[in-house]
């Protein structure tokens, strides 16, 4: 799976984080959809890295979609702890 691909399966990611995460964040839209992909990145290199469990090649593995989702959810709980929800 190319960059392409990442950077669509980031985005799909933050809106289903987003879902999971429902609320008010301080970046709105545009930064949960770039949280999204960049959360797609980090939960395939930590999978990887630390559970020695490297992402599948393809877009429509399980794992891979677990991965894009997770690491999605760490970095959008991450931003809402530094920089709170101001947007009230």
């Amino acid at each position: 799976m190319g960059i392409i691909g990442w950077i669509i399966l980031g985005l799909l990611a933050g809106g289903i984080a987003k879902i999971l995460l429902p609320g008010r964040d301080p970046g709105g839209f545009i930064g949960t959809t770039l949280i999204g992909v960049a959360g797609a990145f980090v939960g395939g290199w930590i999978s990887a890295r630390f559970f020695d469990r490297p992402v599948e090649r393809q877009f429509f593995d399980l794992y891979t979609w677990g991965a894009a989702i997770g690491g999605s959810l760490v970095l959008l709980i991450a931003y809402r702890v530094l920089f709170g929800n101001s947007r009230d």
